[in-house]
């Protein structure tokens, strides 16, 4: 049973490779909400695994083994090799539990900051314009009470001509009504729960420039203009300001090279079938490998309760 738990923690290391094929090869939209799936589902799958792995460890105190009314000792396997992975299992919990609350708490202050910072801004149909001379613009999502902004410094606007500027605010557009923030926000999540997760959040950054890039080049009906501005735009920005949190989209995120030769090559080929099989195939795997093993352990439970035979 435990074999079968661990299936679900290695899992992860195939979509970072899977990802990055993915991105080059189907349209950024889809993309996105494939590769955010994807990581979200292991995530969950890695955290549950970790849960039951924990379990002989926690059966394994005799007053927790009394509260579940065990009758018999857990039979998990070899007693040194459970014991030891269901204490490795309640260590990794440990941390991801920590460490997910600190970035969490983290990134609320600063998307709290960066509210503040544009309080006393006006803005002109959701366009905020700050007083400042290092070039940078995101997007910043306004929430349940706030409405949604564009934000953009004085350095940036001078860096750009008006055609350039025209196409950094409809990229900027593009970031909020697809709501890129929860991708990015998703993404990072699932990046605290698993290191190859983690390398996964570049591969979905990208996919959401990549989604603000195309939507930006429809709006302009110029492909050129549109990768001439954000290469304007990466190459004015020296310094961004770093009041923002790190799930708001930016005009420069992600490999601007990569996005500019995306750009001046054709659109992207609308390919659903390959990305929903990766999709489907990563979490049918991790998924019907932590239902067995937890299946498996189920049954444990009950024949040490007594309920059923052992064999």
């Amino acid at each position: 049973m435990i074999a079968l738990l661990l299936v679900p923690l290695v899992l992860p290391f195939a979509l970072p490779p899977l990802a990055r094929r993915v991105v080059d090869r189907i349209r950024p939209e889809t993309a996105l909400w494939a590769l955010t799936s994807a990581s979200a589902a292991l995530a969950v799958g890695v955290l549950a695994c970790l849960g039951v792995l924990l379990l002989p460890l926690a059966l394994s105190v005799p007053a927790v083994a009394g509260l579940a009314h065990l009758v018999h000792p857990l039979d998990a396997g070899p007693a040194g090799p459970v014991l030891g992975v269901s204490v490795l299992a309640g260590a990794a919990l440990a941390v991801l539990c920590v460490t997910g609350v600190r970035s969490a708490l983290s990134e609320v202050r600063r998307l709290r900051a960066a509210r503040l910072d544009i309080a006393g801004v006006p803005d002109a149909g959701g366009l905020c314009v700050i007083d400042d001379a290092r070039p940078d613009a995101y997007a910043l999502p306004g929430g349940r009470r706030g409405a949604d902004r564009i934000v953009v410094t004085t350095g940036m606007l001078r860096a750009l001509n008006p055609g350039e500027r025209g196409v950094l605010f409809a990229h900027e557009r593009a970031h909020l009504a697809g709501r890129h923030h929860l991708f990015l926000a998703a993404a990072q999540l699932a990046g605290r729960c698993h290191p190859a997760l983690a390398a996964v959040t570049r591969h979905v950054s990208f996919a959401a420039e990549r989604a603000a890039d195309e939507a930006a080049a429809r709006t302009a009906g110029d492909r050129t203009l549109t990768a001439h501005a954000v290469g304007h735009a990466a190459l004015a920005t020296t310094r961004a300001r770093t009041v923002r949190p790190g799930f708001t989209p930016g005009a420069v995120s992600g490999p601007v090279p990569a996005r500019v030769k995306a750009l001046l090559t054709h659109a992207p080929a609308r390919r659903l079938v390959p990305a929903l099989l990766i999709v489907a195939t990563v979490i049918g795997l991790a998924g019907g490998s932590a239902l067995a093993g937890a299946v498996s352990v189920h049954r444990g439970v009950e024949i040490a309760q007594g309920e059923l035979p052992s064999d």
